[in-house]
């Protein structure tokens, strides 16, 4: 008899396992008997399909194996044989069979509907459920797509510092870094906390992004991604913000904003394609939960962007569109203003019908970093929009000449002190480059169809939320 067989391994390969003996380990979903047989199923985690099991009552051990409640961890050989059930090709006719660890009366899961709200209290076990297993099954999927996206275009992975002395975004939303004794605070002579003796000497924080080390590396390497966690202290509870998330950002010398747009595009399509071939029972299961915005037809959405030509029109084509629609929007479409998710879908789902990318924005709504315009008024930004969501990735062209990036930081009142060796990098050797970020979650909440951020991540960070 063969040694374990993973249930992925098993169905993939269902016909040439048929009539062998094979051992199967992993938790218990269901038990249901009768007289002179239990039927066990069982998932291990591997893949969205369960196995049943056809235990028969002259079995050894048969009474802890029917007496098992969901949850319990079981091992079990058995023979793999056609099943005569609906919705599964093979069952395993047990021989013999353990159980590892069984469960109590209280295991929170069990067959009946559970609310996400509740799931996200019992964190820890949540991933057992049908629902969940699908989403970090895609999650990992997505990673995959990823890496192995970048590595074909030639980028290398950059592992950026978490921890950081400069504010990357501008925004100030950071969380801070001390050792220091919050009840015996060291003072300086302006009665200010001296960081000095702090242990690194200086005020620092978590990482808001990796683009500015990115930048660094991109000017030596050529091509560099960055793809960590990031922090970001907004004191928000929607449903699209974590204050700690996952970043994937490209950064390509001697590149213009065009450049990374046209990256931009691909990546999305590479990775929407990469699920639908190796994910399609995850999401074809998702797609029918009622705790996602999307149905069957997200598919058909997933397969446009990904066969679809972004269209690429300016900020200013844009605002002039949103006026000129008749649409009644609760945000003003004033020039100047930010784009919200409502002008951003009504322009992929209603006007163009198809990704849209954004370009040119006012300097005024944008990161201090970006490239100019001779127009003196907008930067080299984009955002790429797609159906259903609106804003997926965000980008620009970095200013790569040095005077204007310092009157840039002048105007902006940026102490530059922290930032000199990003400045070094336009005395030292500067050409054109250019990047964009992405956030996983984002991207991970897109191709699921979940409506919540928190459902998309192991164990969600947010105000007044840091269990597990």
């Amino acid at each position: 008899m063969s040694g374990r067989v993973l249930l992925k391994e098993l169905f993939n390969n269902a016909q040439s396992y048929i009539d062998q003996e094979v051992v199967v380990k992993g938790w218990v979903r269901s038990v249901r008997n009768s007289k002179a047989f239990s039927f066990i199923v069982v998932n291990d985690g591997t893949c969205q399909d369960s196995l049943q099991i056809v235990a028969d009552a002259n079995l050894p051990n048969y009474s802890a194996l029917s007496s098992m409640l969901t949850g319990a961890s079981v091992s079990i050989s058995g023979k793999v044989v056609p099943s005569q059930g609906k919705g599964q090709t093979i069952e395993l006719q047990a021989i013999n069979g353990e159980v590892i660890g069984n469960v109590d009366d209280s295991y929170p899961l069990q067959k009946k509907g559970t609310s996400l709200e509740h799931l996200r209290d019992i964190a820890h076990l949540r991933v057992r459920t049908n629902l969940f297993g699908a989403i970090f099954r895609v999650r990992h999927a997505l990673a995959q797509a990823t890496h192995r996206f970048f590595d074909e275009k030639g980028f290398f992975y950059l592992n950026s510092p978490i921890i950081t002395a400069v504010d990357g975004e501008g925004a100030g939303e950071m969380f801070k870094v001390s050792t220091l004794d919050p009840n015996k605070l060291p003072k300086n002579d302006k009665g200010e906390v001296d960081f000095t003796k702090d242990y690194y000497g200086k005020e620092v924080s978590l990482a808001v992004t990796g683009q500015l080390e990115a930048e660094c590396h991109a000017l030596g390497l050529g091509a560099v991604y960055t793809f960590g966690p990031t922090f970001r202290s907004e004191n928000s509870n929607t449903k699209r913000h974590l204050s700690e998330f996952w970043m994937i950002e490209p950064e390509v010398s001697f590149a213009t904003l065009e450049d990374v747009a046209d990256l931009a595009a691909d990546y999305v399509k590479y990775m929407i394609d990469y699920a639908l071939t190796n994910c399609q029972k995850e999401l074809d299961f998702l797609f029918n939960m009622p705790f996602t915005d999307v149905d069957k037809t997200h598919f058909e959405t997933l397969k446009h962007v990904r066969d679809s030509k972004f269209i690429k029109i300016t900020y200013t084509e844009a605002v002039e569109i949103l006026n000129n629609c008749g649409e009644k929007f609760e945000f003003p479409t004033a020039w100047g203003n930010e784009l919200q998710t409502e002008h951003e879908k009504y322009l992929t789902d209603k006007h163009f019908k198809a990704p849209v990318i954004v370009t040119d924005y006012p300097k005024d709504v944008k990161a201090f970093y970006m490239k100019l315009n001779d127009d003196g008024k907008t930067v080299r930004a984009m955002d790429v929009l797609v159906p259903g969501i609106g804003e997926l990735i965000g980008g620009s062209q970095r200013e790569e000449d040095l005077t204007k990036l310092e009157n840039r930081m002048d105007q902006m009142g940026m102490d530059k002190s922290g930032y000199w060796w990003y400045l070094e990098l336009r005395k030292f050797g500067s050409v054109p480059h250019a990047g964009f970020g992405l956030g996983f979650e984002r991207a991970i909440m897109y191709i699921t169809g979940m409506s919540n951020i928190r459902d998309v991540i192991a164990f969600p960070r947010t105000p007044n939320n840091c269990d597990f």
